[in-house]
């Protein structure tokens, strides 16, 4: 599906999640396309497998940073650091996310779902901001077509999109609070949080050359998708992930949303795999992009 990734030397790419099934993909993809490639993990020794993957040869063109994601000191942290060593950002892939079986909260006392799956990408959009305008960046979020459907089992009634209400919210410490609280949909109003604020970014970002797209990568075979897997469903688990996409075929969008010439100052757009379409019209408007990026700006 994806044409071969051009030559990326020189650039420097910045790849969230890269220590897992399709990040380990995406990473090593650029690595060997030329590309200097930071990624940021909770325990950087799992980032052996990554460097298995890349090979000796490129290793040196690998950057682990320690943090955790869901943490925002943490964010921040690897932010400064990364604009300590980079003065320019070429590509930056948020691909960092899970999905919870339960409501936890973060350190900062954040839904995990937002705080992993959205504050993260957001963190590193802004918080990298000069640096990515300097690059003329390309920015990819991985989000999930959820955010368009939040039925587990799509067999019967229409689509159920993802809410995002933000009427009289003073904090994104109350959104997917406990009561009424289910895992799925708290998933996906993150991955709706993500295109959301995507949107509204990519208007800021456009006078300086910077692109900001999402996407859904299909349905892929990776650890997310066990808990993902209704539970009636769940004794059928090997089955339904063997008919899945491999991480390979998953990562295939965000490569080239990334890196393809053809889609150059192509932004503000969602793709489900290589089709561009559409996600719920709260998404879209302006009072709420504009609210959510008020009430996720760190301090």
């Amino acid at each position: 599906m994806n044409a071969a990734i051009p030559d990326l030397t020189g650039k420097v790419a910045v790849v969230t999640g890269a220590t897992g099934g399709m990040g380990q993909v995406i990473a090593a993809s650029l690595v060997h396309a030329g590309a200097h490639v930071v990624t940021v993990a909770r325990n950087p020794a799992r980032a052996d497998a990554l460097r298995a993957r890349i090979g000796a040869q490129a290793a040196n063109r690998l950057e682990v940073i320690a943090g955790d994601l869901s943490r925002r000191d943490d964010v921040l942290a690897a932010a400064q650091t990364i604009l300590h060593r980079h003065d320019q950002l070429h590509i930056l892939i948020n691909n960092a996310g899970a999905h919870f079986p339960d409501r936890r909260l973060s350190a900062d006392g954040i839904e995990m779902h937002i705080a992993l799956d959205y504050l993260a990408a957001y963190g590193f959009m802004t918080r990298l901001d000069g640096a990515l305008r300097r690059g003329r960046a390309r920015i990819v979020n991985v989000a999930s077509d959820t955010l368009n459907d939040t039925r587990q089992i799509k067999l019967v009634g229409p689509p159920r999109p993802a809410t995002l209400d933000l009427t009289g919210v003073d904090s994104l410490a109350e959104l997917n609070p406990a009561a009424g609280f289910v895992p799925f949909e708290a998933y996906a109003r993150a991955k709706l949080m993500t295109v959301t604020a995507g949107y509204a970014l990519a208007q800021r970002f456009a006078a300086d050359g910077v692109t900001v797209n999402a996407l859904h990568p299909g349905i892929v075979a990776t650890d997310i998708i066990d808990d993902l897997v209704p539970r009636p469903l769940r004794p059928f688990g090997a089955l339904i992930r063997s008919r899945l996409l491999t991480p390979a075929q998953g990562a295939e969008t965000a490569l080239r949303l990334a890196t393809d010439p053809s889609l150059s100052g192509v932004t503000g757009r969602y793709f489900n795999r290589d089709i561009e379409t559409t996600t719920p019209p709260v998404s879209h408007d302006p009072v709420t992009q504009q609210r959510l990026l008020a009430l996720s700006e760190i301090r």
